[in-house]
């Protein structure tokens, strides 16, 4: 098969033109956490905080941490910045009346070229062409990557990825679905995952349990159809009756998968690892059931399963206080700020 989301010759101009933007821009606009011992030890994460409502901004940084101190990883998190630099949730998805709508920007993407895995948490981006298709060159590496949250509806201006003539979803294609809708009431009530019995034994599901969360289940399929055929339902997300953990669940709503696995065939024929998880907002990842079970999707991806252990730590590392989700930006302190704020 081939590939025609980028002939190699433009590629190639592409590359000399994004290496030179790199070699002048500022390192300051991601964050570094090079890796201690640890299974990790050698291997590179990419993490890419990029949403404008769950507050990837904070917890991208903070899984980071645990990933470089408590496992070996070395980890980058990059950021969508605003024109001065700064990390800026408040940037619109949208065009305002009668405006042109600003391209974001995630200043540091050509690192992806050197990842072992990519944790992607963007929501609706319009991203230059020369970005996007550094994300489609990593994808179609066969190279492994998981999305959480609003990752399955990441980009509004659509990636340039065609196989053999066809245009190539990120959401239905890639992942295995994309937002329909909210299944749960959104802000309004939370998730009890529930974790599949004939998968219990599956290595990203080691030493998991009790996972929780105060966002709502998303809805990635039509009623009455299910997960694609591709990929294997982990979780399951039974909404409850409200925001706290010992709610009831919710009789009039039937529970969700809320995280899957699958396999990703690249143009080449290489086969790539994806795990997909719609849980994952700052607030929920204070779980640390849902904390372990994305860190061993990304052991996994890795083909590291031998090196998942039940009880390895997914402590958070220093000081965590994610502000709610939410679009009321100036009630709930979110703020464009440096990357240094997050460090």
């Amino acid at each position: 098969m081939m590939t025609k989301y980028i002939p190699h010759f433009l590629y190639s101009i592409a590359c000399t033109f994004s290496c030179s933007v790199a070699a002048g821009e500022d390192q300051s606009q991601w964050l570094t956490y090079p890796g201690g011992e640890g299974p990790g030890h050698g291997k590179r994460i990419v993490l890419i905080a990029a949403d404008q409502e769950y507050r990837s901004e904070q917890s991208m940084p903070m899984m980071a941490k645990i990933l470089s101190k408590h496992h070996g990883f070395d980890c980058t998190v990059l950021f969508c910045v605003n024109e001065k630099g700064d990390v800026d949730p408040t940037m619109p998805v949208y065009p305002e009346k009668g405006q042109a709508l600003k391209e974001h920007h995630i200043p540091g993407l050509e690192q992806l070229a050197t990842a072992d895995m990519v944790i992607f948490f963007p929501r609706l981006l319009t991203l230059p062409m020369a970005e996007r298709e550094m994300i489609v060159k990593y994808i179609d590496s066969g190279k492994p990557f998981m999305s959480l949250r609003t990752g399955n509806h990441g980009f509004h201006a659509p990636l340039p990825y065609e196989i053999d003539g066809k245009k190539i979803s990120w959401g239905v294609d890639i992942l295995g679905g994309t937002f329909l809708g909210h299944h749960g009431n959104w802000h309004a009530d939370s998730t009890r995952g529930n974790i599949v019995p004939e998968q219990k034994e599956h290595p990203i599901l080691i030493g998991v349990s009790d996972i929780w969360g105060n966002s709502d289940v998303y809805r990635t399929y039509k009623e009455g159809a299910s997960l694609p055929a591709d990929c294997t339902a982990l979780v399951w997300g039974q909404p409850l009756m409200g925001r706290k953990h010992d709610d009831a669940p919710n009789p009039k709503k039937e529970p969700l998968p809320v995280a899957w696995f699958k396999n990703w065939k690249t143009s080449t024929g290489k086969s790539a690892r994806v795990f997909h998880c719609t849980m994952g907002s700052g607030t929920d990842l204070e779980n640390p059931g849902l904390r372990r079970m994305i860190i061993n999707a990304a052991y996994w991806g890795m083909a590291m399963e031998r090196e998942i252990k039940a009880n390895s730590s997914v402590e958070i590392v220093g000081e965590y206080k994610p502000l709610e989700s939410g679009f009321n930006y100036k009630e709930l302190g979110v703020e464009p700020k440096p990357v240094s704020a997050y460090k």
